[in-house]
């Protein structure tokens, strides 16, 4: 089914647990080199504007974070310090020496979480779950109000300054029905970026953790919105990062922003009938 062409009514029933294998994507930060060829891949798929050229004051840096039109976004953490740190395995491509410092690098982009509070607030039916178990926006359907900007717990997905609708990364729809690589992780000349299905993607990925881990300068390294626990259900993006994940600007413990929506519905119910019963009382006993 083209999810772009269904009825609401088969937007509205489409999930993960489609026969469909859940797609995503693993972002090994060990392997990134910085080149932004994800960047450029992106933009150029899916025909977004460039950003600013500039130096805009945070190292390599030039995008900033996630928005409207930036879909991939290659962070750069600078740590000057020295010690063992400094000295980490020359096979670890992140980690870049230059006297005593250290850099980090990753390659950010929308989680496809598994509880989507995006998907949640949308009240037209913008935002929805394809086959793949991935969550898009269609702009047609997508009215700006802009209630999926706040909800997300990761500032993923933000509004387009040219049309005032909603957008982020869709991990390539088009060319996955197509059978095809998204972008991004098509262009990543180290494959730091790796697509396919989502439970290869964690088996891949333990034995990575595993192997960088070995290594006496690399124990704290962990693997980001891996498993189902983690305040989102688990990422249909996840990541494996050398530092905490504060240091590359993502939350430590994100938090679906409407966890409590069922809760505050049931007693929003509750205190309806709760007034219906107490008018229902003050008429009667006024006519009496």
């Amino acid at each position: 089914m083209d999810l772009f062409d269904a009825t609401s009514s088969e937007r509205e029933s489409a999930t993960y647990d489609a026969p469909q294998p859940r797609k995503g994507f693993f972002t090994d930060t060990t392997l990134c080199i910085g080149c932004k060829a994800c960047e450029v891949a992106c933009k150029e798929w899916n025909q977004l504007p460039a950003d600013s050229t500039g130096f805009s004051g945070e190292s390599y840096d030039n995008t900033g974070a996630l928005n409207g039109t930036t879909w991939r976004h290659v962070a750069f953490i600078e740590q000057l310090r020295g010690g063992a740190a400094a000295a980490a395995a020359p096979e670890h491509a992140s980690v870049v020496h230059a006297e005593g410092s250290r850099w980090l690098m990753e390659s950010d982009v929308c989680k496809h979480c598994t509880h989507a509070a995006c998907l949640d607030v949308c009240p037209t039916g913008s935002l929805l779950r394809t086959e793949f178990g991935t969550v898009v926006v269609q702009a047609d359907v997508c009215n700006g109000c802009g209630y999926c900007v706040p909800a997300c717990p990761f500032g993923v997905i933000d509004k387009r300054e040219d049309n005032g609708h909603a957008a982020k990364c869709t991990l390539c729809y088009d060319r996955l029905k197509d059978g095809e690589t998204p972008a991004c992780a098509k262009a990543c000349p180290t494959e730091s970026i790796q697509f396919g299905d989502l439970d290869e993607l964690h088996r891949r990925a333990d034995e990575r953790l595993a192997k960088v881990r070995a290594n006496e300068h690399f124990h704290d390294a962990s693997l980001y919105l891996r498993g189902d626990d983690d305040g989102i259900g688990g990422g249909g993006a996840f990541f494996l990062l050398l530092d905490k994940p504060e240091v590359y600007g993502l939350p430590p413990d994100p938090i679906v922003s409407t966890r409590a929506l069922p809760q505050m519905w049931r007693a929003a119910a509750k205190a309806a009938l709760v007034l219906v019963a107490l008018t229902a009382a003050a008429a009667l006993g006024s006519r009496r």
